[in-house]
């Protein structure tokens, strides 16, 4: 007996529902190629805890790496309010105070479901380090404080410490050469390609109460303990660093001022560095304060005295000479000044920091030849004090000491790392590169980067248009087809 128009008409639907439902499946399977999701992005923040004031960044990175370094960018840089940590000897929970609110702009910034993973540290450079040498428990004290506030933060907290002027230097010298795509950079043909070694930059660091030299040399490192090696983007590299304390800015004009209270018959103290015309009073007792001081005050040192300004650039120039000891290099290859071991520099350098903000002062940032530089400085300290009132106003904090911060820059660079009138040009004066602050901090997260895991590309199936289109009518071919056999089946009456 043959089938029935009912059973007929519930085999074709059935047929063609499977038909067109094997047919999908077909397109979304056997088409489908594999992709990779872009991913994630992971966060890092840094606080500068420098001398003169703090700082903090934030950098981003995406969470899959390249030969185990983090491709990192600046996200947000913000400056604390006040001075810097160190400055809070006498009311350590102030230090910490002082953080808040740059910690708020960075939460706001990292996403909340990244918080917990995301790694904040503060390294603490040449200010703490001279506190740590005068009073270690004030020192400790302050650290504790800024630990109890960023240890409350919903962040991975890994710790507030000081950092050695070594690390410093060279965290330095990454970052530049990061940033100006020496290490590692996005070639035209999509990949990431390392530039030959030759290219690299040295770093030319000042603070205020230390500065820093890192390069390349063209030979072997004699002496060890100036050598620091990074492991980066797949490569070696080996610098040559070192750190001067008490040769920042703030500690040199301190010392400079104190060899000059000492060598003055009288409360009067004429200042060669100073310009001509001016005149201000101190209490002495502040210079002895300082840990670069070595020197006791004498007994009947006034408990005020007047300093007034000769605007005399080559009495200058010795004085700032008497705060090096250059004899110590007297017959010796290699050394800087101090007995310290230096090779002789090499390639291009980019000066940064205080070396910065004094030349961008003297509008001298624009690779001018060293007789030109020479001539600059020494008119501007001619100048009588109220002739410079009158050009800058408004910068009566520092206006007083560019004349002694441009000498003494000089005096470093040529007689102390011992560049010439011929490797002048070398040394490039900036604030940033390629958009991001110069410093520490960024090479201090490149190098993090290293430890922290990476996360795999989360692969997913994929189709092109057309074919999902395709399975989208299959699709619905499938599912009429289907209801219209349970249709079918339910209400068309037998016989």
């Amino acid at each position: 007996m043959g089938l029935t128009w009912k059973k007929r008409v519930l085999t074709a639907l059935l047929g063609a529902a499977a038909a067109s439902g094997l047919t999908m499946l077909i397109l979304l399977l056997v088409e489908a190629t594999s992709v990779l999701l872009p991913a994630d992005t992971k966060f890092g923040i840094v606080f500068d805890a420098g001398s003169s004031h703090t700082s903090l960044f934030v950098y981003r990175w995406p969470a899959d790496k390249e030969n185990n370094t983090g491709v990192v960018s600046q996200a947000l840089a913000c400056q604390v309010k006040g001075p810097g940590i160190s400055s809070y000897a006498s009311n350590p929970a102030q230090a910490g105070e002082s953080l808040q609110g740059c910690l708020e702009e960075a939460l706001a910034l990292v996403p909340e479901a990244r918080h917990q993973e995301t790694p904040m540290f503060l390294g603490a450079t040449a200010g703490m380090r001279l506190l740590s040498q005068k009073n270690s428990s004030q020192a400790g004290d302050i650290f504790a404080a800024v630990s109890r506030v960023l240890g409350q933060a919903p962040l991975d907290f890994w710790g507030a410490e000081l950092l050695a002027g070594q690390a410093e230097g060279a965290l330095g010298w990454i970052t530049i050469n990061y940033v100006l795509g020496m290490l590692i950079k996005y070639s035209f043909s999509g990949e990431w390609i390392r530039p030959p070694e030759g290219t690299l930059v040295g770093a030319l660091d000042m603070g205020g109460a230390s500065t820093q030299i890192t390069f390349v040399p063209g030979g072997p490192i004699l002496d060890k303990n100036t050598q620091a090696t990074f492991h980066l983007y797949g490569s070696e590299h080996r610098v040559y660093t070192h750190s001067y304390l008490c040769f920042g800015r703030d500690q040199m004009l301190t010392r400079l001022l104190a060899r000059l209270v000492e060598s003055s018959p009288g409360p009067l103290v004429r200042h060669p560095c100073y310009h001509s015309g001016y005149r201000a009073t101190l209490s002495p007792a502040t210079l002895y304060e300082s840990p670069c001081v070595h020197t006791t005050p004498p007994p009947d040192l006034a408990w005020h005295l007047t300093v007034e300004g000769t605007g005399n650039p080559g009495a200058c120039v010795s004085a700032i000479r008497g705060l090096f000891n250059f004899s110590s290099c007297e017959g010796r290859g290699h050394c800087a000044f101090d007995g310290v071991y230096q090779p002789p520099v090499r390639g291009r350098f980019y000066a940064f920091s205080n070396f910065y903000y004094t030349f961008h002062f003297l509008n001298l940032t624009s690779k001018q030849p060293l007789t030109t530089v020479n001539a600059t400085v020494w008119e501007f300290c001619r100048r009588p004090w109220k002739q410079v009132e009158a050009s800058s106003p408004g910068q009566d904090r520092w206006l007083r000491d560019h004349c002694a911060s441009g000498l003494y820059i000089l005096t470093l660079l040529l007689e102390g790392y011992g560049f010439r009138e011929e490797t002048w040009p070398d040394i490039e004066f900036h604030k940033q590169a390629g958009g991001t602050d110069i410093g520490w901090t960024l090479g201090y997260m490149l190098n993090l980067t290293g430890v922290i895991p990476a996360e795999v590309p989360a692969r997913w199936r994929a189709e092109s248009y057309g074919i999902w289109a395709a399975g989208v009518v299959f699709a619905v071919l499938t599912l009429l087809a289907t209801l219209g056999a349970v249709a079918v089946h339910l209400l068309w009456p037998q016989g």
